[in-house]
């Protein structure tokens, strides 16, 4: 199990993503767009720069939604590999089957 803190960390970064992703999908297109002047653009990028660094997508990390692990994240099944092979075990994934030998 992941520490708590970090779980509710990640949490707080996904809201803050899901508040500011209009705006900031906005000052991109308008900073990327090669047809306004550079003075525009410049200003965009200011703009994008003052928004919370936590609002980029990029910082949000795929935690499992069992146990919090960060890493060997399925991201079809939202789940780490060993959450994965427990629930597996007990029967409670349809179509599911761990073999052994």
């Amino acid at each position: 199990m992941a520490k708590k803190s970090s779980v509710l960390k990640d949490q707080k970064k996904r809201k803050l993503v899901a508040k500011y992703a209009n705006k900031r999908a906005a000052l991109k297109a308008i900073a990327d767009d090669k047809s306004l002047t550079v003075e525009e653009r410049f200003k965009a990028r200011l703009k994008l720069a003052e928004l919370p660094r936590n609002s980029s997508k990029t910082r949000v990390r795929n935690r499992c939604e069992v146990s919090g692990r960060p890493r060997a994240y399925y991201r079809k099944l939202k789940m780490s590999r060993i959450a994965l092979r427990e629930l597996g075990s007990k029967g409670l994934i349809p179509g599911l089957v761990k073999s052994s030998w």
